[in-house]
């Protein structure tokens, strides 16, 4: 069953680059404050890389403006590619952390996991939520993983 409207989100960990290597990162910690989470199938990808991180960039300060704590990516990637990813598409210069799902567990507790040849840990579904204390305020999921705009930055800006 896939997280809802209403739902809380899950425990997990997610990865992100640390100075000593990969560093864990609680999905307890996505549940403290107002935070825009949105998920794309894979770094590197092109709807992923052209469109919907992109559309978050450009709106990454007017999320802030509009009281949200914090702008999250989470990938079915290792932690490194996750890093190099966010580097080359302007996502750390804009303060969108990009976090790992290396294993895909966070992903498949959420219910958005998709699997396919060829994919070790399968891949996300792509969306984009709001979450407030834990709780999923807005939740917009696409119906195809190259489809990029009911989950676009400027979707879920519209929902703030």
């Amino acid at each position: 069953m896939s997280i809802s409207k209403g739902d809380k989100l899950p425990e997990g960990k997610l990865l992100k680059p640390g100075a000593n290597g990969p560093e864990e990162v609680a999905a307890a910690d996505l549940a403290k404050g107002r935070v825009a989470i949105f998920a794309v199938p894979g770094a590197y990808t092109p709807t992923c890389t052209n469109a919907h991180m992109p559309s978050f960039v450009k709106n990454a300060d007017k999320f802030r403006e509009k009281g949200v704590s914090r702008v999250v990516c989470i990938t079915v990637n290792d932690p490194f590619v996750a890093g190099k990813w966010a580097a080359d598409t302007g996502a750390t210069d804009a303060g969108i952390e990009v976090l790992a799902d290396g294993d895909g567990s966070f992903t498949k507790a959420l219910g958005m996991n998709i699997e396919g040849a060829g994919w070790v840990n399968g891949r996300s579904k792509r969306y984009a939520m709001l979450v407030n204390d834990g709780t999923v305020e807005e939740l917009q999921v696409e119906e195809s993983p190259g489809a990029c705009s009911v989950s676009s930055g400027d979707s879920l800006l519209d929902l703030v």
